[in-house]
């Protein structure tokens, strides 16, 4: 479930696709709609979907698909043949293929288009059905002054059509296994750092190609989001490289990256970037200086700020406007589960700066984020529903367990729309859908 993990940059995750809307269109039978709609379901309903499209769509709703298809070709042709032969090799990484399939041969690949041409076909449908309802619901979104923000990884999954298809973009060697792999030294998180194994950017080959792969990439995110946060924003300065063989990340060494010429190319298409920079960990100043060179906000966590260092950038005080606000972000505990681990110091540090509250935790905390001079505030849904660790999304460095929160309607108060009303008023917070920043 790892945002670094993905099969595609690009595709959106077919178990997201609504089946009511096709069962109006007649593509599938209703009888789908009363069944657990998970895993192979979801698929075989999907399916069906297809089958009810080819016999009974008309001209206008094929003509559709078929632009869909055409104005994403850059990424979804690449992906539909991957996908295809990911089912095919039984789910086996692109490396473990046959030769002429993992080095795309060009005769291999025409066999390999016409061998799988139906299911070539029925995975574009997926992604035309995904993008179709995905953009009906970012415009009803808009239309009620609701923008959507999203996430992006700065890295891609090896097992992926983007590396499979674009080697000569990644320090890969003749087999296609990684070189170096991305990471993070030693940090707050991690006293080993975060082998995160993702393969590298042959950033020479990026750039020699005008970044194309890049501004591709943005192109289809704000085609879903009208936002993006790039995660590990301090790898476009310098990234840490580790050698592929190392088992953690501490021996590793920082390389440079062509960060401002990459931004220079997206600002001539984008003008403001409508990006958010995830700046933290070890941030220099060549990091501050190229995301203010854009004008890119940056993060503050409120969970970071309780040091008892005058100069902790998180400090409330030290916000500014050009800046997101969280109360804590996927990587961190809930707020009540951070605030239950600490001592009694750490307790009455936290006291010291945002002062005595009556209210329990998380609201003391939420308050002061919507209280912050930043332009935006984040607040995660484990503490608008004031939960514990027991609700954590992601421990990062680990790999069990993570990414599969999911909030239950009983969790729900049904006074928390009122107050939550109440309080982002009370701060005089509100959404500019005419803007393309925060």
């Amino acid at each position: 479930g790892s945002p670094y993990r993905a099969r595609s940059p690009h595709a959106g995750d077919p178990r997201l696709i609504a089946l009511e809307p096709l069962a109006m269109e007649g593509w599938v039978g209703r009888e789908w709609l009363d069944r657990v709609l998970t895993g192979r379901e979801k698929g075989g309903a999907l399916e069906q979907a297809w089958e009810g499209f080819q016999t009974v769509a008309d001209e206008v709703q094929r003509q559709r698909l078929r632009a869909f298809s055409e104005a994403n070709a850059y990424w979804l042709d690449d992906y539909a043949l991957f996908s295809a032969l990911h089912t095919f090799y039984q789910d086996r990484s692109w490396w473990q293929w046959p030769e002429g399939e993992r080095d795309r041969l060009p005769e291999a690949m025409a066999r390999a288009r016409q061998a799988h041409q139906k299911r070539i076909d029925y995975i574009r449908f997926e992604q035309y059905l995904f993008f179709s309802q995905w953009q009906a619901l970012k415009r009803y979104a808009n239309d009620k002054g609701v923008l959507l923000f999203g996430d992006m990884p700065i890295f891609v999954a090896h097992d992926s059509a983007e590396v499979w298809a674009r080697r000569g973009m990644f320090l890969l060697d003749e087999q296609g296994q990684p070189t170096v792999v991305a990471g993070v030294p030693p940090d707050y998180f991690s006293e080993t750092g975060q082998r995160w194994g993702n393969p590298l950017y042959d950033w020479e080959q990026m750039e020699g190609d005008d970044f194309a792969f890049w501004t591709q990439r943005i192109k289809t995110q704000l085609a879903l989001f009208d936002l993006i946060r790039i995660d590990h924003f301090r790898g476009f300065d310098a990234y840490w490289e580790i050698p592929a063989e190392e088992g953690s990340a501490v021996n590793g060494r920082w390389v440079k990256a062509p960060g401002e010429r990459l931004f220079n190319t997206l600002h001539r298409i984008y003008d403001p970037l409508p990006l958010v920079a995830e700046d933290l960990g070890i941030i220099t100043p060549e990091v501050e200086a190229l995301r203010d060179r854009f004008d890119l906000p940056g993060m503050k966590i409120l969970q970071f700020a309780f040091s008892g260092d005058h100069d902790n950038p998180y400090l409330p005080e030290r916000h500014g406007e050009n800046a997101v606000v969280y109360t804590g972000t996927h990587d961190n505990d809930t707020t009540l589960g951070w605030y239950r681990s600490l001592d009694e110091r750490g307790r009455e540090l936290v006291r010291m700066v945002i002062g005595e509250s009556q209210e329990p935790m998380p609201w003391p905390l939420v308050r002061t984020a919507l209280a912050s001079t930043a332009r935006m505030a984040i607040l995660p849904m484990q503490d608008l529903l004031a939960l514990g660790s027991e609700d954590r999304m992601n421990v990062p460095g680990t790999t069990e367990g993570n990414w599969l929160w999911r909030f239950r309607w009983e969790q729900v108060d049904q006074g928390l729309v009122g107050h939550m009303r109440s309080l982002v008023e009370e701060a005089g917070r509100h959404c500019d859908t005419q803007s393309n920043g925060p």
